[in-house]
C-alpha cells in the first residue's frame, strides 16, 4: 500500500527560509508531540529541535494546530483509503474485514508516528475532536462487517460485533508500542490476521458431539 503523501501539493511546496519547507518541519513535529505530548510541546520546542527561529516555522504554517491537522491528515488518510475499499470490495464479509484489517497494518507500518500521534490524541481541540470522529466512524464500519459475517456464519454466533471491532483493532493499535521499521516484519500483516481471524471463525463440532 503506498503511503499517503505529506502534505498538499501546493503546501509542500510552501517555503520560507531556505533549507527548510513543510517536509522537513511536520516529521519533527511529529516526533515533539509524539515525546512531550500535543499540549506539552511548544513551538519554541520544535524551533530548537530544528536549529531555527520561531519567526522561520510561521512562513509554512499557521500555528502548532495547523501541524497536528497536517499529521492527523495524514494517518487518516491512509486508513480512510483502506476503508473506502474496504466497503467497495465486492466479496463477503468476512473478507473485507481481513482486507480492512490487513491494510491497516500496512499503513500503520509506512505511517507509524502519524498513526502513534492518532491513537493518543484525547479530544481537546476541534482538531482532534474531528479526528476522534473519523476513527469513531471506522469504527462503526468495523463492527457491521462483524455482524454481516455473523449472520454469514464465517464468525463464530457469540461474537459481539462492537466489542469484537474494538479487540480487532486493539490487536492493530498495540503495534505502535513495540514496531521499529528496522526490525524486518514484512509479514507482519499476515500473522496478525492469521491470529486473529484464527480465534474467529466458528468451532467445528468434533466427531460424536
Amino acid at each position: 500500500m503506498s503511503a499517503v503523501p505529506a502534505a498538499a501539493d501546493g503546501e509542500g511546496r510552501r517555503r520560507g527560509r531556505p533549507g527548510y519547507d513543510l517536509a522537513t518541519l511536520l516529521p519533527v513535529a511529529v516526533e515533539l508531540f509524539n515525546e512531550r505530548g500535543y499540549d506539552g510541546t511548544s513551538m519554541r520546542d520544535l524551533a530548537a529541535r530544528l536549529g531555527i527561529a520561531k519567526s522561520a516555522i510561521y512562513h509554512h504554517v499557521a500555528g502548532k494546530e495547523e501541524l497536528l491537522r497536517l499529521a492527523l491528515d495524514r494517518a487518516l488518510g491512509g486508513l480512510s483509503t483502506v476503508t473506502v475499499r474496504a466497503r467497495a470490495l465486492p466479496a463477503p464479509a468476512i473478507e473485507r474485514l481481513e482486507y480492512l484489517v490487513r491494510g491497516s497494518v500496512e499503513v500503520l507500518q509506512a505511517e507509524s508516528p502519524y498513526v502513534t500521534l492518532l491513537l493518543r490524541v484525547r479530544g481537546n481541540t476541534d482538531v482532534e475532536r474531528a479526528a476522534l470522529g473519523q476513527r469513531r466512524a471506522i469504527d462503526r464500519f468495523v463492527a457491521e462487517l462483524v455482524a454481516e459475517a455473523v449472520r454469514d456464519g464465517d464468525i463464530r454466533p457469540d461474537a459481539d460485533p462492537m466489542l469484537t471491532a474494538r479487540l480487532l483493532f486493539g490487536l492493530v493499535n498495540s503495534i505502535v508500542e513495540w514496531y521499529r521499521p528496522d526490525r524486518g516484519a514484512a509479514s507482519l500483516a499476515d500473522q496478525v490476521c492469521a491470529m486473529a481471524f484464527d480465534g474467529l471463525r466458528p468451532r467445528r463440532r468434533r466427531a460424536g458431539q
